[in-house]
């Protein structure tokens, strides 16, 4: 079929597998150009096909060779219809670490169920053994509890008043106000149940009481805290509340690991453009004069960027660099003053008419349909692609 881009507000409803390929392909040329990296051997990623996940797989297995599971929830492909991106992520990357004798399996399901924990506690003990790191980075908007059975489904609401600021249409590129109303206790709490901390400790707790962990063991999970100008909507808010819950959890976590000598950690990444972020109002405008500032600045990165980072210069270190709140920084390059304080001058300027020169909404367009394997050059859109595509190592 040919395949185009089909949006629907701010999501993509079709995905190209080409396209995801080349994405992936160039996400390993970066790792292996880089050279080897010393980390764990074995590594179970959850929520592996997009974004930080899928760089973090990335990295594991082209960068030291180690053997990865991941776990995520996609849409495989069906005759005439795309699957989601992440499945043909995860096609890409299994069908390249097999070509270099990479083990590298896959499971298909609901992250947050018991019956895809038991699974995949199941594979780690048939395959691998023991697990040296655990990546824990799901993005869902939505969460089935195991135990009650409630489904809670997280918001994207200011805490106390509603708020109001400049957004701006990727699509259209028209900038404009946007208010949100205020949430209620009961958002606070379904955000948190959503994208809280319980559901990595959960994952935790069955992989050590099965003896999956090894000895030094470590876990990490990825969060956001931003610029002064997003707080309202991102950190003082629902999504805050969630965030300030899954750092806690680390220490937790680290609490219940002393006996093996394993240790918890958070990363809080830079922003990036991805199918969440996007949904966010006020962070596209954030993004586009950032990703300005940044590229201006030579210190622009991506996913993959971060995660190489991430591994060399903090997590796998005899002594793991944090802030005073125990969290691993690798925005420290969005958040440096100057480049805050240059973001925050375009801000009072961006409209409609000064954001394509003062910011970079063609980056942002560009990296979101990247997203879905659209706008890449050396892929040739116009041609018949088969969309039946097979994850090798799926179980």
């Amino acid at each position: 079929m040919i395949i185009e881009p089909k949006t629907r507000g701010f999501i993509c409803i079709t995905s190209h597998p080409k396209g995801c390929e080349k994405s992936v392909l160039n996400q390993i040329d970066y790792i292996k150009s880089k050279g080897k990296i010393e980390s764990p051997k074995n590594v179970l990623v959850i929520g592996a096909s997009t974004g930080f996940g899928l760089a973090s797989r990335i990295t594991s297995a082209f960068g030291s060779n180690s053997s990865t599971i991941g776990v995520f929830f996609e849409k495989p492909p069906l005759e005439g219809k795309t699957a989601s991106s992440g499945w043909y992520n995860t096609a890409a990357f299994e069908t390249e670490a097999h070509k270099e004798g990479i083990y590298a399996k896959s499971i298909n399901g609901d992250a947050f169920s018991n019956e895809i924990k038991q699974k995949t506690l199941e594979l780690i003990k048939k395959d691998l053994g023991q697990i040296d790191l655990v990546v824990y980075s799901l993005a869902s908007p939505v969460r089935t509890h195991p135990v009650s059975g409630i489904r809670h489904k997280s918001t994207l609401k200011p805490i106390g008043n509603a708020y109001t600021n400049k957004t701006v249409d990727f699509h259209t590129g028209e900038v404009k106000n946007i208010s949100i109303d205020a949430c209620t206790e009961e958002d606070i709490k379904n955000t948190v149940a959503v994208m809280g901390g319980e559901d990595w400790e959960m994952w935790i707790d069955e992989l050590k009481k099965k003896d999956l962990l090894s000895s030094n063991f470590k876990t990490v999970a990825y969060s956001y805290i931003g610029p002064k100008l997003t707080e309202a909507v991102y950190r003082k808010g629902t999504i805050g509340k969630a965030k300030d819950h899954l750092e806690k959890t680390a220490f937790t976590i680290t609490d219940s690991l002393k006996d093996i000598n394993g240790k918890a950690y958070i990363s809080v990444n830079k922003a990036l453009v991805t199918q969440s972020s996007s949904a966010i109002p006020v962070i596209p405008l954030y993004i586009s004069l950032l990703y300005k500032v940044m590229k201006e600045n030579g210190v622009q990165e991506g996913c993959i960027e971060q995660m190489h980072r991430l591994y060399t210069e903090r997590l796998f270190l005899d002594q793991v660099p944090t802030d005073s709140e125990g969290r691993i920084r690798i925005d420290d390059w969005e958040m440096r003053p100057d480049i805050q304080e240059k973001v925050s001058q375009l801000w009072e300027k961006a409209s409609t008419e000064t954001l394509s020169s003062i910011g970079d909404l063609k980056g942002y367009k560009t990296e979101f349909f990247n997203l879905f394997g659209f706008n890449y050059d050396e892929v040739d859109y116009k041609i018949e692609t088969n969309e039946i595509v097979n994850i090798p190592g799926l179980q």
